[in-house]
């Protein structure tokens, strides 16, 4: 199968590999975001002798042993009959003196957790052999704060690792590229369902409907991701019943603490504060705060960021009982099709709309490239009301307000109009608004606003 994207990553990791001199690689990320499929790749684009080993949940000696086999098998040799890992890892080292190799361990973790010192043993040979051997030593891992540990200034291997990846699920522009043959409008809606996991996107058929590509994978009793958000939180959280409660008050919408708290009926604030870190560490809750008043911490939000998940909890958890005695294409149409048409999708739009700006903003073709993006808090006194704008972005000239619509009907002068008026009477000063339409308008361009079509998000 085609490899897609990552083209930055890659590059680094080639880099790496090309170097004539020990070089240690740490590749961490959530699980199904592609590290092993990334590490894959590069060893295929690479002319050096490769040993690709993923470590298991059991004993050292097992593991040993394993890798024994593979390193046997690469390097044309005899039995080895290796049962530290320390030893066989010496014995791989010294091998690179005479001819350069690259070593991956994938799920370190697993490896760490079975073997006493594992940090130090590589510390040691990396600091015994950094001026002889001719290797580039990859680690991997889905459990990240064990993996970010290793960075950490008391951990061993600290100062020995040459290239740090945190591994993120890919935006809307490269997730695209898993299904090409989808109309622009479909490639939002699917994207808004599986977000950027590699893994997901693999699965997703471009040649069949948005709907039916929902039911077959999760949307039906048991669909092939049906599970797979309920597994990915019990591999993190131990109390499974209050992760569910915090993320169906977010799924709800209810995004400031104070109301998760009410709405979940969690036991404790000290239960939601780690609950809350233990879901932005696993990176499904992402904390935001309105860009020009950072720092109130009133202000702040919990939002989910990962849209399988928002998908799940929205439809499937929520009408779990209904989804198992009914037929899947009327529980989609009964439970899913308006609300996801009308709300979930035009406001997983406004995500797509800020990557897809980010991304142009990354590129330069943003004169003056902004500085900050995000959503902006307004209070109008006059008006006795408050609330946020979603896309505001903040350059050296000052603000920009950009409105997202994801709807059938184009915008027209009356609804550009009314949008200014609006921003205008809450006091936020623009120097520009952006209007941004899945359907086009039908309106006469002025001065301080621009357009921007759907299919400009594809070129």
């Amino acid at each position: 199968m085609k490899f897609i994207g990552r083209a930055e990553e890659l590059r680094k990791i080639k880099r790496e590999i090309s170097r004539d001199e020990l070089r240690t690689i740490l590749v961490y990320g959530r699980r199904r975001v592609g590290k092993s499929e990334l590490i894959k790749q590069a060893l295929q684009e690479s002319e050096c002798k490769s040993i690709y080993y993923e470590c298991k949940q059991v004993t050292e000696e097992s593991n040993t042993q394993s890798l024994c086999n593979i390193v046997a098998e690469h390097f044309d040799l005899p039995k080895l009959g290796y049962s530290k890992i320390e030893d066989l890892l010496e014995f791989i080292f010294n091998l690179s003196i005479k001819e350069k190799c690259i070593l991956v361990l994938d799920e370190y973790p697993y490896l760490r957790e079975n073997v006493k010192g594992m940090d130090s043993i590589l510390q040691s040979l990396i600091d015994k052999y950094k001026d002889s051997a001719n290797i580039t030593f990859i680690l991997l891992g889905s459990y990240v704060d064990i993996m970010k540990s290793l960075l950490e200034h008391e951990n061993p291997l600290f100062g020995r690792v040459d290239l740090t990846i945190n591994l993120k699920q890919m935006d809307y522009y490269d997730s695209a590229l898993f299904y090409p043959n989808f109309s622009d409008e479909d490639k939002i809606r699917i994207y808004s369902v599986f977000g950027g996991i590699p893994y997901y996107n693999r699965l997703v058929d471009d040649s069949i409907s948005v709907k039916e590509n929902l039911i077959e994978l999760i949307a039906s009793p048991d669909a092939r991701l049906e599970n797979e958000i309920e597994m990915y939180l019990k591999s993190e959280i131990s109390k499974i019943v209050n992760a569910n409660e915090v993320i169906e008050a977010l799924a709800k919408g209810y995004s400031k603490y104070s109301d998760i708290l009410s709405q979940s009926h969690v036991s404790s604030g000290s239960t939601m504060v780690d609950v809350l870190d233990r879901l932005m560490r696993m990176e499904i809750v992402e904390r935001k705060s309105p860009i020009n008043i950072a720092f109130n911490r009133k202000k702040t939000g919990y939002f989910i960021c990962d849209n399988l998940s928002l998908f799940y909890y929205r439809y499937i958890f929520k009408y779990a009982s209904q989804l198992k005695i009914m037929n899947p294409d009327i529980f989609y149409d009964k439970y899913i099709a308006q609300d996801f048409e009308e709300q979930y999708v035009p406001h997983q739009f406004e995500n797509i709309c800020s990557q897809y700006l980010i991304r142009k903003n990354r590129a330069g073709e943003i004169n003056p490239m902004f500085e900050k993006i995000g959503k902006y808090y307004y209070d109008n006194p006059k008006e006795h009301s408050n609330g946020e704008f979603d896309v505001v972005t903040y350059d050296e000239n000052g603000y920009v307000f950009y409105e997202v619509k994801f709807r059938k009907n184009p915008i027209n002068d009356e609804i550009i109009d009314e949008e200014i008026s609006q921003v205008k009477n809450t006091g936020l000063d623009c120097y520009k608004y952006v209007f941004i339409s899945r359907s086009g308008f039908k309106a006469n361009k002025r001065e301080m606003t621009e357009f921007i079509n759907l299919e400009d998000l594809f070129k």
